[in-house]
């Protein structure tokens, strides 16, 4: 009886771990775009600028390639808050959302805020979302 018990548990648990795995592979536009999101302002406020870049749309990337020099300047600030004001669904499903950024400069320690408008597009061929504009100009003011 034990050996059945046993047996039982484990097909169960195996059966629970491919309805999660269904889940995952079926996840829809919409949790996708909370990950990448997610994924996006995290590799922003750790400093991970290329890893931010690549999740910038790749025609964007190609038409407005970043410089070595464009990327040592992400490596002269440290990014202190990062907050989503306003999240906005247009009527084409594309999302906007609206965000503050506080920016230290590492050398003169200064700490400062600015806004910055994120565009994201859903690619249903690639099944990704891809930001359609750049990243932060964060020497704006």
């Amino acid at each position: 009886m034990r050996k059945t018990l046993l047996q039982s548990m484990w097909m169960a648990l195996c059966l629970c771990v491919l309805a999660l795995a269904g889940c995952a592979t079926s996840e829809g536009a919409a949790s996708q775009f909370d990950r990448k999101v997610y994924e996006y302002s995290a590799a922003i406020r750790w400093g991970d600028f290329e890893g931010a870049w690549t999740l910038v749309d790749p025609e964007y990337r190609k038409a407005h390639p970043l410089s070595d020099m464009e990327m040592e300047r992400y490596k002269q600030v440290q990014i202190a808050g990062y907050r989503d004001l306003a999240t906005q669904t247009l009527p084409d499903g594309d999302v906007v959302r609206e965000v503050e950024i506080e920016v230290v400069n590492r050398h003169s320690l200064a700490q400062r805020q600015t806004r910055y408008t994120e565009h994201w597009h859903y690619d249903p061929v690639a099944k990704q979302w891809w930001l359609m504009v750049g990243l932060p100009d964060l020497w704006e003011d």
